[in-house]
């Protein structure tokens, strides 16, 4: 059985994170929840009032000798726009923050070091503002949160919004989707 890494990421709607992580060869499993939360087990409700600190975010479960954390937080880099705080399209506050956090000493590094890349590689005309902070909890979002894109292709939040970075995804990574996900 393989060694499974953790890696928590947040970068904006915890959907639209989802949908296309959990599209990636490597990754075992993906799960939208709260992170860096001052309130135990808070509600989407509660998130979404922004007293609790937490940010949607999601938990990756990866085998990194099918998938580097390189890999993945390029993706990351490419999914949304770090460059703005607290926002992230029409979604604004500090829940939709985007920030990396990380479960270890090596993960912090290659965190700061693809950052750095990212800046230098200009992909973005403005600095990024990504958190990259030690990860400190995670609570699972209420079900009906789990497999949103999967479940709800046709409402308009998902195909205005997620869709489009589901085709990016399978567009640019093409080598790094699950077969089932390619079709």
């Amino acid at each position: 059985m393989a060694q499974l890494d953790t890696i928590t990421l947040a970068g904006g709607c915890f959907w639209c994170t989802e949908a296309v992580f959990q599209r990636l060869k490597g990754v075992a499993a993906v799960v939208s929840g709260y992170a860096a939360s001052q309130v135990p087990n808070p509600s989407y409700e509660a998130v979404c009032s922004g007293r609790t600190g937490a940010a949607e975010a999601i938990q990756i479960e990866y085998d990194p000798s099918v998938i580097s954390l390189d890999t993945l937080l390029d993706i990351f880099w490419h999914l949304h726009d770090p460059t703005t705080l607290n926002r992230q399209g029409n979604d604004v506050g500090t829940q939709y923050r985007s920030a990396i956090f990380y479960h270890n000493e090596a993960q912090k590094q290659t965190a700061l070091a693809s950052k750095e890349a990212t800046e230098k590689a200009g992909l973005y005309k403005r600095p990024i503002v990504t958190e990259i902070t030690p990860f400190t909890n995670f609570y699972p979002a209420e079900g009906y949160h789990k497999d949103y894109y999967d479940r709800n292709r046709s409402a308009s939040y998902c195909m205005f919004v997620i869709d489009p970075k589901v085709q990016k995804l399978l567009k640019t990574y093409r080598n790094e989707i699950k077969e089932e996900s390619a079709r």
